[in-house]
C-alpha cells in the first residue's frame, strides 16, 4: 500500500486557498498512486483561527466544504482536518473519508494548553473509548475514538498533541492493544528551534514502541501571523524512518509517500537519517518563510526598514534578502512574484538567477538611514555597504532639524532648556520618534510592511523607545535574544555569501542617541549580552526568583557577585517596568523554546509589584 503526508500552507478562513491546496494535495497524491493520504491537522479551517473556532459558522463551513471534497476522493483515501460541533461542543477532528464515502470522524483528545497553544478554550477533548453518531446530510457516522479497517489495514489517528502525552494514557497505547497497523497524525506543530530532532525521536520511538507504520503530517509556513509551521512530513515504521520532506517550503504544498507492505512488513525505501540542522540554519529558514507569508497573505508589496548600520536591522535586511533568494531559487521568479502577490517584471526571466534577485530585492525592500547629530560615520558606511551589497534600494535623510525642532519647541514652553545630565531618556527618546513619522510615510508610499528591529533582549528590559524605534507592521527577530543575533551575522557573513555584513560585524553595538563623547554602548547601558540571555532564561522561561537566579549564576563563578546582583536587580526592575511596552511591540515570530510576547507565550501583569520584596531577599 502507498501511503502519503502533505504539508500544506492554509490561512485562517481563506477558504478559497485551503480548499486549492487541499484539491491539488490530493491530485498529486492520486497521480502518484497514493491509496492513503494525510492532510494536516484543521487543514479545512487553519489552525489559528483562534475565538472564531467558537462561532456557528466556522464549523457549519467547514463541514460543507468537506461536503464538497468529497467527490474528489474517487480511488483514494484522504483524512481532512476541520473543527466540528457537536452537542453544542466544539471538537478538534479528522475524517477519514475513502472513495468517496466517509467512514468516520476522529475525536482530538488531549489538547494543547501551553507556551503558543490554547486550544482549551476553543475545543473541547474527546473521552478515550468513546463512540457516538454524528448526522451529516441525514446519515449517521461514528464519531469520536475510532478503530478503522481499510483494505484489511487498521488505522488509527492521534491528532498532534495525542502523541506528545505520557505512552499509558495517549490514544497509540489502546489502538496498540487492538492491533493496529497505521497511525495518522494530522498535526499543526509549531516551529522551535531543536523541536524537529525531538519530533524525529516521537515519531520513530512510536513506530517501534507500537509495532507499527507512523505517518505524521504537519502544517507548513506562518499560517496566522507569529507562529511559523515546519510542514514536516515524516513516516517511519517500527523504529525507522522510511520517508521524509523538505521543512519550511516556500511552496503551497509538500506532498512525500512510502510503499508499506503490511502483510510482510517489507517496505521499499531505504531507512533514513533525521535532518538534523544547526540553529543558525533554522533560524534562517524559519524566518525567511516567516517574512515571505507574512508579506504575500497582509497583501503587502514588500518592506522598508530604519537601517541603522547596527546588529538588529542589518540581520532584518539580511533576512528578506534571503527570503527573496530562497523564494526565487525554489519557486522560480516568475512564480515568486505572482505568488508574493507583487508585479511582474518584463524579461527578467531571462536574466541570470544572482541578477534576478538583484532587480526583486531593489523592488522589494527599501532602506534608510535617518542621521542626527549624535550618529556616526561608521555606522552610516556599514548601512550604506549593506544595502548595496544586497541589492536594496538605500536613502539617506538627517532628521537633526525635526530633532531640534521638538526640543526647541518644549523648552519654550516649559521656559528651561533641556540637558543631558537632567534629561538624558528624553533627549534620548526624541531622536528615535523624529524618525518614526517619515519612515512610516515611506512604508505607506510603498504599500510595504516597516520592520521592527527590537530582539527578544530589548523586550525583556524594554530597551526601545516606544512609538519611535517600535514602530513598525512586524519584528521578524523579536523572538531571539542579542546575543544569538550577534554570532548569527558572523555565520551568515560566511555561510550565505554575505559580504556586506563585515561592516556591521566589526561595530560594537549603540544606540547612537546621546553625543559622541558620552561613547554610548547598549552593554554599557544594560549589562553583557551573553548574560543578560542567561538570566532571561532562567527568569521568564523557568520562572526563578531574583535570590534563585543569582545563586544559580554565582555558583558559574563567572561574574563578580557584588556586580551580579547589580545586574540580577537591573534586570528584574527593567523586567517588570516594561511589561506595557512588550504589549504594544508589533507582531513577531516564535522561533524559540519561549519568548516574550504576551499574545502568545509569556503573560505578565502590566501593574505589579515590581519585585519589591524578591529583591530585598537578594540585598542580603
Amino acid at each position: 500500500m502507498r501511503i502519503a503526508g502533505a504539508a500544506l500552507n492554509q490561512t485562517p478562513l481563506d477558504w478559497d486557498n485551503n480548499i486549492s491546496n487541499i484539491i491539488a494535495a490530493i491530485n498529486e497524491a492520486r497521480d502518484n498512486q497514493v491509496d492513503i493520504l494525510c492532510l494536516p491537522e484543521l487543514c479545512l479551517t487553519g489552525y489559528g483561527c483562534e475565538d472564531w473556532f467558537l462561532s456557528e459558522w466556522v464549523p457549519e463551513t467547514a463541514l460543507q466544504h468537506l461536503i464538497d471534497l468529497i467527490p474528489h476522493t474517487s480511488n483514494i483515501t484522504v483524512s481532512f482536518g476541520l473543527p466540528i460541533r457537536f452537542n453544542n461542543l466544539v471538537y478538534n477532528c479528522a475524517c477519514l473519508v475513502k472513495n468517496k464515502k466517509i467512514l468516520g470522524i476522529s475525536a482530538k483528545q488531549f489538547l494543547a494548553n501551553d507556551g503558543v497553544h490554547y486550544e482549551p478554550r476553543w475545543f473541547t477533548p474527546w473521552i478515550h473509548s468513546q463512540i457516538e453518531n454524528f448526522s451529516i446530510q441525514g446519515k449517521a457516522y461514528p464519531f469520536g475514538d475510532i478503530l478503522y479497517e481499510v483494505d484489511g489495514i487498521k488505522i488509527g489517528f492521534e491528532i498532534c498533541e495525542d502523541a506528545w502525552r505520557p505512552d499509558n494514557v495517549r490514544p497509540a497505547s489502546r489502538l496498540c492493544r487492538m492491533n493496529v497497523d497505521l497511525i495518522l497524525n494530522p498535526s499543526a506543530s509549531h516551529f522551535a528551534f531543536a523541536k524537529s530532532d525531538f519530533r524525529y525521536n516521537l515519531i520513530i520511538g512510536s513506530s517501534e514502541r507500537f509495532n507499527c507504520t507512523y505517518l505524521y503530517a504537519n502544517l507548513l509556513g506562518n499560517e496566522a501571523g507569529r507562529m511559523i509551521f515546519d510542514g514536516e512530513v515524516l513516516i517511519a515504521k517500527n523504529g525507522n524512518l522510511i520517508q521524509r520532506n523538505d521543512r519550511l517550503s516556500f511552496k503551497n504544498f509538500n506532498l512525500v509517500h512510502a510503499d508499506i507492505d503490511f502483510s510482510t512488513g517489507k517496505v521499499s525505501e531505504a531507512q533514513l537519517h533525521p535532518d538534523d540542522r544547526e540553529k543558525n540554519f533554522e533560524f534562517w529558514e524559519a524566518v525567511t518563510l516567516g517574512l515571505f507569508d507574512y508579506m504575500r497573505k497582509s497583501h503587502s508589496k514588500g518592506f522598508v526598514l530604519s537601517l541603522s548600520g547596527g546588529a538588529d536591522s542589518s540581520a532584518c535586511a539580511v533576512m528578506v534578502s534571503e527570503m527573496i533568494k530562497k523564494g526565487i531559487k525554489e519557486l522560480g521568479v516568475k512564480e515568486f512574484l505572482d505568488k508574493g502577490g507583487l508585479s511582474p517584471i518584463p524579461g527578467i526571466e531571462s536574466e541570470p538567477y544572482e541578477k534576478q534577485f538583484r532587480i526583486v530585492t531593489e523592488k522589494v525592500l527599501t532602506c534608510a538611514y535617518q542621521s542626527t547629530k549624535n550618529s556616526g560615520k561608521e555606522t552610516f558606511e556599514s548601512a550604506e555597504k549593506l544595502a548595496e551589497s544586497i541589492g536594496a534600494r538605500f536613502y539617506h535623510w538627517d532628521v537633526q532639524d525635526q530633532v531640534s525642532g521638538y526640543i526647541k519647541t518644549i523648552e519654550q514652553v516649559l521656559d528651561h532648556p533641556l540637558t543631558w545630565e537632567k534629561h538624558d531618556i528624553t533627549l534620548q527618546n526624541i531622536q528615535a520618534r523624529s524618525r518614526s513619522p517619515i519612515i512610516w510615510m515611506l512604508a505607506n508610499i510603498n504599500n510595504a510592511l516597516l520592520i521592527t528591529t527590537s530582539n527578544r533582549s530589548e523586550g525583556d528590559v524594554g530597551y526601545a523607545t516606544m512609538d519611535g524605534d517600535t514602530s513598525g507592521s512586524i519584528a521578524p527577530i523579536a523572538g531571539v535574544d542579542k546575543h544569538f543575533i550577534q554570532q548569527w551575522l558572523i555565520w551568515a557573513e560566511k555561510n550565505l555569501d554575505q559580504p556586506g555584513l563585515r561592516f556591521v560585524n566589526s561595530l560594537i553595538p549603540t544606540a547612537e542617541l546621546r553625543p559622541v563623547e558620552k561613547t554610548q554602548t547598549d552593554e554599557k547601558d544594560l549589562m553583557p549580552y551573553w548574560l543578560l540571555a542567561v538570566i532571561e532564561k532562567l527568569a521568564i522561561k523557568d520562572k526563578k526568583s531574583p535570590l534563585e537566579v543569582f545563586n544559580i549564576l554565582a555558583k558559574k563563578n563567572k561574574t563578580e557577585a557584588t556586580l551580579l546582583k547589580a545586574y540580577v536587580d537591573k534586570f528584574f526592575r527593567m523586567w517588570s517596568r516594561n511589561q506595557w511596552k512588550r504589549e504594544r511591540l508589533a507582531p513577531g515570530f516564535h522561533l524559540d523554546e519561549f519568548n516574550v510576547d504576551p499574545k502568545t507565550w509569556c503573560r505578565f501583569p502590566i501593574l505589579n509589584s515590581g519585585f519589591k520584596n524578591e529583591l530585598k531577599k537578594l540585598e542580603n
